[in-house]
């Protein structure tokens, strides 16, 4: 049986994590009374009992967590911001090249953010295989629906009272400095950030991501790219298909409720779009979550996860 600690159980990736696991009977949940969620010594011994802790905190708390860990043998899957491009931890999107390998054999695993994931899902075979140059200049934007924002984003959309500019997509991040850019960057080999335009809008959950080139810009053609995603993506949780029949539309909450991806390529021979479809709190954030787990104790990586088979 699997101790499993999930430090910051409260928080909505918590939540979601914690909801997966409690029906495993491969799983044992370490709980601490309310009382003792934010005590030290409580937490530091959950650390010291548990196989695998999850970190669902906030980047500072994070990094403390990781303190109090320290003595621990528990492999650390962090959710939060902190450790992403950080020595010492693997980037857990098992779907890149030689990722799952060293996912499986590492202690410190720093789980992708939502938009990032789509982002880089696109763009990383990209660069590995030469099609986009590491100095080229993207642009992208991000829609995710309202749950992406948290417990009080979640209020706040699901309040009788809300305001009526909560019902039309709303912009942010508008200046420039998202917090996924970083590991977009870092983990693309990208020299240059991504003009990156993420929007919320009223839905709850679901992502889709779509990164735009110029024909001038690739170094192949739409085929190329296409046959690429084709070999690079397998499955189960990541797979390239056709554009979906939806009467000319791709719906952001199309892969809501699930654990897999979409990729698609879509445009023109000239004006290319790359499109990543997929759930925000599941391949996003818990999901993927679990599925680095899963890797790490040798199970199949799809256990209690929902997808597309």
């Amino acid at each position: 049986m699997t101790k499993v600690f999930i430090d910051g159980s409260s928080g909505t990736t918590g939540l979601r994590i914690r909801e997966r696991l409690y029906t495993r009977k491969d799983i044992e949940l370490i709980t601490l009374e309310e009382g003792l969620r934010k005590d030290k010594a409580a937490r530091q011994g959950a650390f010291n009992e548990a196989d695998i802790a999850f970190l669902c905190l906030p980047d500072a708390a994070a990094v403390e967590a990781v303190e109090l860990a320290k003595g621990a043998k528990a492999v650390i899957i962090d959710t939060s911001t902190a450790h992403r491009t950080a020595t010492g931890w693997e980037y857990g999107l098992p779907e890149l090249t030689g990722r799952r390998d060293r996912i499986a054999k590492s202690r410190f695993i720093a789980n992708p953010g939502c938009h990032a994931s789509g982002f880089i899902a696109l763009v990383a075979p990209l660069t590995e295989a030469g099609l986009v140059s590491k100095d080229i200049l993207l642009t992208c934007f991000s829609l995710t629906g309202y749950s992406g924002g948290g417990k009080n984003m979640i209020a706040e959309y699901e309040d009788p009272q809300r305001s009526p500019l909560l019902k039309g997509p709303r912009q942010y991040a508008l200046g420039q400095a998202h917090k996924h850019l970083k590991e977009m960057n870092v983990i693309c080999g990208l020299e240059n950030s991504p003009v990156f335009c993420p929007i919320v809008a009223d839905f709850y959950s679901g992502m889709e991501v779509t990164v735009s080139l110029f024909k001038k810009d690739l170094k192949g053609t739409v085929k190329d790219i296409r046959n690429l995603y084709q070999s690079y993506y397998r499955g189960p949780l990541i797979r390239f298909t056709e554009a979906s029949d939806e009467k000319g539309f791709l719906s952001a909450a199309a892969y809501s409720g699930r654990d897999d991806m979409e990729i698609t390529v879509t445009g023109n021979d000239d004006r290319i779009l790359l499109i990543s479809r997929f759930d925000n709190l599941g391949k996003g954030a818990s999901g993927a979550a679990i599925q680095n787990m899963n890797i790490v104790l040798g199970l199949s990586e799809t256990e209690g996860l929902e997808y597309k088979s």
